[in-house]
């Protein structure tokens, strides 16, 4: 790429640059920012092949097969090379066309892949198929000494995923649990989730640890909020008795002892006289 660059001039060359180093950049984590980059790339030099090849995987990355497609094939016309070939493959996918994906996994141009190319124009062959209906189809497609092979290379996991996956669907349940270990144990770079579709197998559900504390700190948080309610109910009640003994006491009233009388009948009469 930078030999490439430096046939534009100087300044327009380091413009291009900048803006293709932020497609590399945001290319996995915001696809659409990135695009919006190759855009102004491909307007400054559309020209220069690797800036062409930027674009279309920028397109690509958004869901713009149609758009990657011309992409690639510009910078191929450019270069020759045969290195684009299983992307634009799969940009045939993209657009519905499976059969026509599946046709150029049969063309001359993938004998003039390197070995990562052909695994990977496998893969998209495999896929092809199974777009079609085709899943026992492409079971066997993915079958080779790749797939057969000890070795670890950087297509491995990938290749073992999608054979599990594969098998999967056909429903081959424990062979396709086997494969996706043996995915998980070439994933150094955790390209795929394979430990997630083991788990899924084995009835494993992870639970979030996050969530849960977060759950807590709220229960608590409740909790505290029910004690000082309860606090205050109790401090309101009691304010009263406070305020009350606080008021000076009632005196008593003295009231002088009644003593009873008699009439003049009662003091002429003695008990138990009868006349």
């Amino acid at each position: 790429m930078r030999q490439e660059l430096l046939s534009l001039p100087k300044t327009l060359a380091e413009d291009v640059a900048r803006n293709l180093v932020m497609v590399a950049k945001l290319l996995d984590e915001d696809p659409e920012r990135a695009y919006e980059y190759s855009r102004i790339a491909l307007r400054l030099a559309s020209r220069v092949a690797a800036v062409r090849e930027a674009a279309g995987f920028a397109a690509y990355g958004f869901g713009k097969y149609s758009e990657a497609l011309a992409e690639f094939r510009a910078s191929r016309r450019m270069t020759g090379s045969a290195e684009l070939w299983p992307v634009m493959a799969d940009c045939e996918r993209g657009m519905g066309r499976p059969e026509k994906a599946l046709a150029m996994a049969g063309e001359p141009e993938v004998q003039r892949l390197d070995k990562a190319g052909q695994v990977e124009m496998r893969l998209v062959a495999a896929g092809a198929r199974r777009d079609m209906g085709q899943a026992d189809a492409a079971v066997v497609t993915l079958q080779s000494p790749e797939l057969a092979s000890n070795a670890v290379h950087p297509w491995t996991a990938r290749l073992r995923y999608a054979y599990a996956d594969a098998l999967l669907e056909v429903g081959r349940e424990d062979e396709a649990r086997d494969w996706f270990a043996k995915a998980l144990e070439a994933d150094q770079g955790g390209t795929t989730d394979a430990s997630d579709r083991l788990a899924a197998l084995d009835g494993v559900e992870f639970t979030d640890a996050l969530a849960e504390d977060e759950v807590e700190d709220e229960t608590d948080e409740g909790a505290d909020a029910v004690a000082d309610e309860a606090v205050a109910d109790v401090t309101a009640v009691s304010e009263p008795v406070e305020a009350a003994e606080a008021v000076e006491p009632v005196q008593p009233v003295v009231v002088d002892p009644v003593v009873p009388t008699f009439s003049d009948k009662d003091e002429d009469s003695e008990p138990g006289a009868d006349k």
